[in-house]
């Protein structure tokens, strides 16, 4: 086998850090400027595998089937079946065990659908696994481009820039103040500043600085590194090694779930007991199978009474709803921040391309001379420049105008591309608007790339404000052209001269002070103003390329740019008020152009304050004063940690948005972060609970909405299960206290209950299925976004919801055993028959009930009514349902299995209408409820 060109690394005895970075391209087949070739990356990916860390071993589908059946109150079916069968077989073995054989198959068959619901929500959370991977840059082709994290291979040259997660493990070949976080990997708390000089010596891990490793982040600056190890190969992979696998935690709806459910279990339990020791007094016990008969009544009870299938359709019912909101460009990444979802009270957000598109243009630029417009917007360079409404035609003044805009073309980082006639950035959107201003004015590209070359830089950063590049000047015998392009007061303290048609001045206090009144007037037209400067220097200078040489620069103009608000975020935030949610805006823009974008989009009123960001720190001592500002200036992106501390000292749920290496924090510290899925760097995904798809703020509440929605369905299937659960308790009990009064008493049975075992485990099969499931992909209610936002201390079931709860069980036994009553000859109200006849009716009646109970259980307020017809897989739930009751009731194979017997038209319409009173007296106590509190709050 000939050896490849990862190998031939490999097999060096010094790590790549000792290494010139020429001679690890080269062991590794790659050019640090073209990349490898697609081809090669492919085969290189199908050698080496994805570049992903191991899992531990999946739990076999066997295992996981088998884990259904391990729950204390499944053990006690299956010894219920084991009595039943020595019970059986101590009588002679004689007929058909059915009793043993019906709990049998209703144990499998509630195996099987834990089994099923439970796969169905892991494939959902692993498709938005997938949705959420991480990204990296390369270059392939000569061309760079992001691919997924995962077909990284050895050999790749990663593209790294501020904000990026380190995809895999490689040796610096190009870095430009490249800093890096490594303390996931390393333990260090400080950046560690990189370059790319070879290392003599055999050094530990944090001392390798030529070198980046997998699931570090970059800080600031860029650079360029060739892949050297992947997947399990890392250095994280000799970490993951180490690791024990960790077991998920349940979420705080789920520990209440189990809550409810212990509660309930020993509740019923004794109740249970108190039923069996009714039956026992009451009843004249004779044979084996008495006692048999009686243990299964006990056992069945209290496994029907509590709802053990709540976590499995919890889960999947969170994980329908997040894939929903996945497809509304919301991805989720964690189950429980559903919870919090629906209890956000305020949503801040950053105002570029969350609250407005992000597709910045330069409409104005001001230079020495005169203020100039640009027609046009987004990336289309397709515009004109316009002086008093007319075409630029003064050459003086063009030159003004060219010299700014090359300026800021020249200390910029993006890209501007045309693909299939469709205009795209890759970089800053603020950048753009310089190339895509420059692209309007015939040549003035083509020139600037023929007249300079880049040579080095001084990155912006939000401390700063400021970026500097170094470009040789080939019209000026190569001398260094040293241009900055800033925050006009930052870029102005720098400055000494102007460009005046075309001429050198002196940059007096009154210019200045005329400068910053132009500065002021874009802002009040909600332009972003940016101001650009040069300094020219000898070719002979070679100056030191960092900040020390961002001075005595010839201010050249400013820019005014807008980024126009985005139409649907305005319908968003109107619905977002409505729901009782505050929307804030943070930006580090002007005051004035922060007030004007959220005037324009009803976030505040003109007489509203807006908080600058040096003003924070008093947030501190007078967090009140979150309470007056909705509209956050000038903030950098370490003053959103004191926003969110404010806030949430304010007793508020807060929604943060973020896209920054520096928004991490505050995203980990909101309660609900929300990273941009565009715009925002892998290591804000990383520590945000949601992405938005789209960088959109409508998104960010479809997904409050869709939040909210799940947890009233939440709500609904528990009021469901509950209270049909209730029924089955309530017909029990009160059928063995009351057997004397409904003639149980007299039918000559040894055993004298009002159903069976196995009728009991058919009705909690049917009810902990398809309905309840049903009732979880139920559409959310019309009013969902006017309800105030429900608090994290809430219960999910309150003391309202108890009461209903418990009124419908009631309702639901007293019409069950008035149907048994109806068909026993010493009842109160009974005109003959048999205890098969009235217990198939009873059966029967408590089925019906409990499919009515799916229209009571869509709200606790609400009429049944409203809506009917809007959930269709809830009517096919009660059709199936209602079907397999018919079978069970009507077929003669199944009617020794279940202790049924057939019924009549006649006794199906009684068992129909009095089925159907637990509709009308719940829709009697929910307009009481409306009469009496208004139909607004929980439902």
């Amino acid at each position: 086998m000939s050896a490849t060109p990862e190998s031939e690394l490999e097999g060096r005895a010094p790590g790549p850090w000792r290494l010139e970075a020429g001679e690890v391209a080269a062991a590794l087949g790659t050019d640090p400027r073209t990349g490898l070739a697609g081809a090669e990356a492919e085969e290189r990916l199908e050698r080496h595998g994805p570049n992903l860390l191991e899992r531990a071993a999946g739990v076999p589908a066997w295992r996981k089937l088998l884990q259904q059946f391990a729950d204390p109150l499944i053990y006690l079916l299956l010894a219920a079946v084991v009595v039943s069968l020595v019970a059986w077989a101590l009588e002679g073995a004689e007929g058909i065990p059915y009793d043993a054989l019906v709990i049998a198959a209703i144990v499998l068959a509630n195996g099987i659908l834990g089994y099923v619901q439970e796969a169905r929500a892991e494939q959902a959370v692993a498709a938005l696994q997938r949705m959420a991977a991480a990204t990296a840059g390369v270059v392939r082709d000569g061309r760079e481009e992001r691919i997924p994290a995962a077909d990284v291979v050895p050999g790749d040259v990663l593209v790294l820039s501020e904000g990026d997660a380190v995809a895999a493990d490689a040796r610096l070949v190009e870095a430009s103040s490249l800093l890096v976080a490594e303390a996931s990997l390393t333990g260090e708390s400080e950046a560690v500043l990189k370059d790319v000089s070879q290392i003599e010596e055999d050094v530990g891990l944090g001392d390798r600085v030529n070198m980046v490793f997998s699931g570090t982040a970059i800080v600031r600056g860029r650079g360029r590194a060739v892949v050297t190890a992947t997947a399990m190969d890392t250095e994280m992979g000799t970490v993951a090694r180490l690791l024990e696998r960790t077991e998920a935690q349940a979420t705080p709806l789920q520990r209440e779930v189990h809550r409810i459910g212990r509660m309930l279990g020993v509740a019923v339990i004794v109740i249970a007991i108190v039923v069996v020791g009714a039956i026992v007094l009451t009843s004249d016990l004779e044979t084996a199978s008495d006692v048999v008969s009686v243990l299964l009544v006990g056992v069945s009870l209290a496994v029907a009474a509590v709802p053990e299938g709540l976590p499995a359709v919890l889960s999947v019912v969170l994980a329908l709803g997040v894939q929903r909101m996945a497809r509304q460009r919301a991805i989720v990444k964690k189950l429980s921040s559903v919870e919090t979802l629906g209890s956000a009270s305020v949503i801040a957000s950053d105002k570029t391309g969350t609250l407005t598109k992000n597709e910045m243009a330069i409409q104005k630029i001001v230079t020495g001379s005169a203020e100039v417009d640009v027609t046009g917007a987004g990336y289309r360079p397709e515009g004109r420049l316009l002086v008093n409404g007319r075409p630029l035609v003064d050459e003086v003044l063009l030159d003004e105008v060219r010299a700014v805009l090359s300026a800021g073309s020249l200390a910029n980082d993006a890209v501007l591309r045309e693909e299939d006639g469709e205009w795209t950035i890759q970089g800053d959107p603020t950048d753009a608007a310089f190339l895509v201003a420059e692209a309007k004015v015939e040549g003035l590209t083509e020139r600037r790339r023929a007249r300079f070359e880049r040579i080095g830089d001084v990155p912006f950063t939000s401390e700063r404000k400021l970026m500097t590049t170094f470009n040789v000047d080939r019209d000026r015998d190569r001398g260094i052209a040293v241009v900055s392009k800033g925050a006009p007061g930052v870029v102005l303290a720098r400055c000494t001269d102007e460009l005046v048609r075309g001429e050198r001045q002196p940059l007096t206090e009154d210019r200045r002070a005329d400068v910053l009144a132009g500065v002021e007037r874009l802002a009040d037209l909600a332009l972003r103003p940016l101001a650009v400067a040069y300094r020219p220097l000898p070719p002979e200078a070679h100056p030191t390329q960092d900040e020390s040489v961002e001075r005595e620069l010839v201010y050249l103009g400013t820019v005014g740019i807008i980024d126009t608000p985005r139409p649907e975020a305005q319908a968003a935030i109107h619905e977002a008020q409505a729901a009782g949610i505050r929307v804030l805006m943070i930006t580090g823009d002007h005051p004035h152009t922060a007030a004007r974008i959220a005037r324009d989009l009803g976030i505040a009123g003109a007489s509203d304050r807006v908080l600058i960001g040096r003003e924070l720190g008093s947030l501190v001592d007078e967090p009140e004063l979150v309470r007056e500002a909705s509209i956050y200036a000038r903030v950098a992106p370490e003053d959103k940690l004191h926003i969110v501390d404010a806030l949430q000292r304010d007793g508020r749920i807060v929604a943060m948005t973020g896209d920054g290496v520096n928004d991490a924090p505050a995203l980990k510290a909101a309660d609900i972060g929300v990273a941009m899925g565009i715009a925002g760097t892998d290591v804000s995904k990383e520590a945000a609970d949601m992405i938005l798809a789209d960088d959109n703020f409508a998104t960010i509440v479809a997904a409050v909405r869709e939040g909210r929605g799940i947890f009233a369905n939440i709500r609904k299937f528990l009021r469901f299960l509950l209270s049909s659960n209730m029924g089955e308790v309530f017909t029990m009990f009160f059928g063995v206290v009351l057997a004397g009064a409904l003639g149980l008493a007299d039918t000559g049975e040894a055993v004298a209950v009002p159903l069976l075992a196995t009728q009991i485990l058919w009705i909690n099969l049917l009810t902990d299925s398809a309905p309840a499931l049903a009732l979880g992909v139920d559409p959310p209610p019309d009013d969902v976004m006017q309800r105030s936002p429900r608090g994290l201390t809430d219960r999910v079931i309150d003391a309202e919801m108890w009461l209903g709860i418990v009124w419908v069980g009631a309702v639901m036994a007293f019409v069950t055993l008035l149907a048994l009553d109806l068909r026993l000859p010493g009842g109160m109200v009974g005109e003959g028959g048999s205890l098969d006849e009235g217990r198939t009716m009873a059966f029967t009646t408590l089925v019906l009930a409990q499919l009515f109970n799916c229209f009571n259980a869509r709200s606790g307020r609400t009429s049944a009514f409203h809506g009917l017809f809007t959930n269709r897989w809830l009517w096919g739930a009660i059709a199936l349902s209602a079907l397999l009751q018919v079978a069970v009731v009507q077929l003669s194979f199944l009617n020794d299995a279940f202790g049924t017997t057939p019924l009549g038209a006649e006794e199906w319409l009684v068992c129909t209408g009095l089925a159907s009173i637990v509709l009308w007296a719940d829709e009697s106590r929910k307009l009481v409820a409306r009469l009496l509190r208004g139909p607004t709050g929980r439902r």
